[in-house]
Formats: structure tokens, C-alpha cells, sequence
């Protein structure tokens, strides 16, 4: 225990923390974005979709688990982090002029707050049914998630909060891989192909939702669990 508290009051060892939860958030992300095509394949697809998990809740609720301490801990190792920066310099610079960032890099922590409420009300909504969904059905999540995104400011609350997944992707992909010691410092670090990939795809598609509840590319089905109740 004396190791993992040593371990976690280290600076390397708080943004090791925080590699391994991104590697963890990444993983989950694109899991989560294909399950979200089925969308396209109709409520009959996306209800056999949320059987599948719900016939593995032993599974599900350790994945479950995994994924809150992920967030807890990368949310908490980021928050130290900058108040030990802040602390180490509680003047900042007269005239500050970064050699090498970018937009993600400036807005990671605030794109990050961003993306907490998101977690947070997007559980209340699609996963709970408690605000934004007229009519929730548990394991109807075709019709929740067309419900849910009609409403023109939930939509685009939900496309702005994965334009900062996207931004955070960008960053987060290439800082893991430098953390961890997978990759070498390259002479252009602003060529990013691979974390610039995985950010475009994830925030895309994730955004591709909303955008097709909007345009009405969705249309309105029978609940799969009302039919199967008669």
C-alpha cells in the first residue's frame, strides 16, 4: 500500500494513471459508437442489443465499475495535476507564447468539465429516464435516443460535448502513448495522424446521431418491448 501511495503522490505516476483510464475511456468510446450505428438498423436491433447486455449483468456492472473508477481516477489524478502546476508557478508568465500546441492542448481541461456533465446527464437521460426523454421505455433505446435527441438543444448540447471528445481524443491519444514510453518524441509533433484519425472517426460518429434524429432520418417504430408485453 506505502508503494501505490508513493505510486499515486508522484507527478509520472499520476499521468501514468491518467494514460492507462484514457486508454481504458478510448476503448469504451468506440465500443459504445458502433453500438450506436444499430440506430440505423432499427428499434428492433437496438432492443436485441440491450437484451445482449442485459443477459450479462454480471459483466456489464463489472464494466460498469471499471469504467466509473476510470473516469473518478483520470478526472481526479488531472485535477491534481494542474493544482500542482499552478502551485509550482502561482505567477503566470507576463507574455506566454507556446512553441508547439494546439487547440485540444488549450481547451483539454475545460473540454474535459464539458464532458463530466455530459457522462452525468446522459445517464440521467438514456440510461435512467429520469430528464430530456418523453415517453422512456426501459429497453427500448431506439425510440429513447430519437426521443431524447428531437429536442434541438439536447442535440446540440450532445453534438458541442462530442466535438470536445473529439478535441480530447486528439490530445489524450497522443499523450498516452509519449507517457507510457510507446513512442519515441517526433521531429513534428504536431503530425498526429493516428490520434487525428481516432478523434475525426469517434467524434463524428457519435455526432452522426443527433444530426440524423434532426434531419428525421429516424422514424418512429413500435416499441419491440410493448409488442412483446402483448
Amino acid at each position: 500500500m506505502a508503494y501505490l501511495s508513493q505510486f499515486w503522490d508522484s507527478t509520472i505516476g499520476k499521468k501514468i494513471v491518467m494514460a492507462v483510464t484514457g486508454i481504458i475511456g478510448i476503448g469504451f468510446v468506440i465500443g459504445h459508437m458502433s453500438g450506436n450505428f444499430l440506430m440505423f438498423k432499427g428499434a428492433g436491433a437496438m432492443h436485441e442489443y440491450a437484451l445482449l447486455l442485459r443477459t450479462s449483468m454480471p459483466v456489464l456492472y463489472a464494466v460498469r465499475a471499471v469504467l466509473v473508477l476510470a473516469v473518478i481516477l483520470h478526472a481526479l489524478a488531472a485535477y491534481q495535476l494542474t493544482m500542482r502546476s499552478r502551485a509550482a508557478r502561482p505567477e503566470g508568465y507576463v507574455k506566454l507564447e507556446p512553441q508547439v500546441t494546439t487547440l485540444a492542448a488549450r481547451t483539454i481541461r475545460w473540454g474535459g468539465v464539458l464532458l463530466l456533465v455530459f457522462i452525468v446527464f446522459h445517464i440521467l437521460q438514456i440510461t435512467l429516464g429520469w430528464v430530456g426523454v418523453p415517453d422512456f421505455v426501459h429497453l427500448d433505446p431506439y425510440n429513447n435516443l430519437r426521443n431524447g435527441l428531437r429536442n434541438p438543444l439536447i442535440a446540440g448540447f450532445y453534438i458541442l460535448a462530442m466535438a470536445a471528445l473529439g478535441l480530447h481524443l486528439y490530445h489524450g491519444s497522443w499523450a498516452v502513448v509519449r507517457t507510457l514510453g510507446v513512442a519515441r518524441s517526433a521531429q513534428h509533433p504536431l503530425k498526429r495522424r493516428v490520434a487525428l484519425a481516432i478523434a475525426v472517426v469517434v467524434a463524428v460518429g457519435f455526432a452522426t446521431i443527433p444530426i440524423a434524429v434532426l434531419a428525421g432520418a429516424f422514424p418512429e417504430e413500435p416499441s419491440p418491448v410493448t409488442a412483446e408485453a402483448h
